[in-house]
């Protein structure tokens, strides 16, 4: 397992389209050998054009269900440009649902109660194993790497006498969710490199649910760390919360394979290409509605997050036990 968590993750290249001009950048990849999946042809079409002729009328509406990672009114906001520019490149109906947490929208794909979802990798592998038929389709590539992964990040207070991961023992940390890839998975992979136990080294343990309820609990002094990812972090800066003036990283993790947008595997081949045209040629100034600032999207496939899906086998993570 240490062999594991210390190796480096190798970058690849991996081919963006993006306002009919080619980009080249870079993907995380597997330490295990994974490769980076997503390819498309180099036609240059407009969406308008490439969207499937029969998307006219009269087409069932599309469901997308999302992760909780803002608050509602936050979330919502972000949702609306991105609602009605897909309503508009599809020529269909488009309906976004916000699941109250991690596990709801697990449930909506296993019950096939959306036909997509954003969720983190954690989340795709619990669906996976809970029997849903889905798949990646795209990742956001972040406005900050040019690249798409992030970077999970415990956050401490700036006057905080934490200095490294060692000292938080017998303090206070609130993870966002056991199904959350940046705000558990690679912090807790971290820990037990340390010998640091979750379940007996730390004070009190608190799982809020998102990123920004967590964030929330050490602005409001409930907490002593948190768990997140960079681009949240900086997010909350934004709005002048968790300020470079009061809080500061203590840690930063490998490269994570940014969140995918999971589909069914029962969408047809047509609206399943008609997507990947839809996001690849996004227009700018859309944000991505799970928090991070994007520039652009990529597509991804199953082996690109093959790094996530066998750090939860050596930690013993599947979904049984993260329940």
């Amino acid at each position: 397992m240490q062999k594991c968590l210390a190796a480096q993750w190798l970058i690849a290249r991996h081919c963006l389209f993006r306002k009919s001009r080619v980009l080249t950048l870079a993907v995380v990849v597997a330490l295990l050998g994974a490769g980076c999946t997503g390819k498309i042809s180099s036609n240059h079409q407009s969406i308008g054009d490439r969207v499937s002729v029969s998307n006219t009328n009269n087409l069932s509406t599309l469901k997308i269900g999302v992760l909780p990672t803002q608050s509602q009114v936050e979330q919502e906001r972000m949702i609306k440009p991105l609602d009605e520019y897909l309503e508009k490149a599809l020529k269909r109906r488009v309906d976004f649902q916000v699941a109250k947490d991690y596990k709801e929208v697990v449930d909506w794909l296993v019950e096939e109660k959306v036909d997509m979802a954003y969720v983190g990798a954690v989340s795709y592998f619990e669906a996976l194993e809970r029997g849903a038929e889905v798949e990646p389709l795209i990742a956001p590539i972040d406005k900050y790497t040019g690249r798409p992964w992030y970077r999970a990040a415990i956050i401490v207070e700036a006057n905080s006498s934490i200095k490294k991961l060692q000292d938080l023992k017998g303090k206070r940390i609130a993870f966002v969710s056991k199904s959350s890839t940046s705000g558990y998975l690679m912090p807790i992979a971290a820990f037990k490199k340390l010998k640091i136990n979750p379940e007996q080294d730390f004070a009190q343990v608190i799982y809020p649910g998102s990123h920004a309820k967590s964030e929330a609990a050490l602005e409001n002094g409930l907490v002593d760390a948190v768990a997140t990812n960079i681009p949240s972090y900086m997010k909350r800066q934004k709005i002048g919360k968790l300020t470079s003036a009061n809080s500061r990283v203590l840690w930063e993790s490998a490269p994570v394979p940014h969140s995918p947008m999971l589909v069914s595997k029962k969408l047809s081949p047509e609206l399943i290409q008609d997507l990947k045209w839809a996001f690849l040629n996004i227009p700018d100034g859309i944000e991505d509605i799970v928090g991070t600032e994007v520039g652009g999207y990529t597509l991804v496939g199953d082996a690109d997050y093959a790094p996530i899906k066998q750090l939860r086998v050596e930690l013993n993570l599947n979904f049984e036990a993260a329940k």
